[in-house]
């Protein structure tokens, strides 16, 4: 049976402290994987956040959803299996797409490659939490938004003092 002992610790908090646990919950979840632009529709939406996995004796399936680097970019990305290739010595390489675009990702990847293989996947996407990204997403495009929360944040911080 589900245990719900969490609910009174959490009746016992005054205002201050459940505001700071949910501020550090924020904190967390804007740190991990979220989804910057829409190629993914309709698997996934801008501001998702991702759950990933990377167990490397797992083996990559044609359809599943990976992130994955290039070389050269600083921003992972998030796209689906197309093709798999695998070498009679048990390499495996694979393409991928993003499944709102028209074409392969080849013209994505480094020059001279035209496959990924397993060293350049950083996890694999097993769930997601949707939208919660958004507000990041939100200070980064609009500077004046994040100046405004964090001076929001501020005065919180100076009005309600113990």
């Amino acid at each position: 049976m589900l245990s719900l002992d969490f609910l009174d610790d959490v009746r016992r908090m005054n205002k201050r402290q459940l505001y700071y646990q949910v501020l550090n919950f924020g904190m967390i979840v804007s740190s991990a994987l979220m989804i910057w632009k829409g190629l993914m529709v309709p698997a996934f939406h801008r501001g998702d956040l991702l759950f990933l996995t990377n167990r490397v004796e797992d083996p990559i399936r044609v359809g599943e959803i990976v992130v994955f680097r290039i070389e050269g970019r600083e921003i992972p990305i998030v796209h689906r299996v197309l093709k798999i290739h695998e070498k009679e010595t048990g390499d495996i390489k694979f393409l991928t797409k993003g499944d709102n675009n028209a074409v392969d990702d080849r013209g994505l990847y480094k020059q001279g490659q035209h496959w990924l293989e397993k060293k350049d996947v950083v996890g694999r996407a097993r769930g997601f939490v949707p939208y919660i990204g958004i507000v990041t997403i939100l200070m980064n495009d609009y500077p004046k938004f994040k100046y405004a929360v964090l001076f929001l944040l501020g005065l919180f911080v100076l009005v309600h003092r113990e």
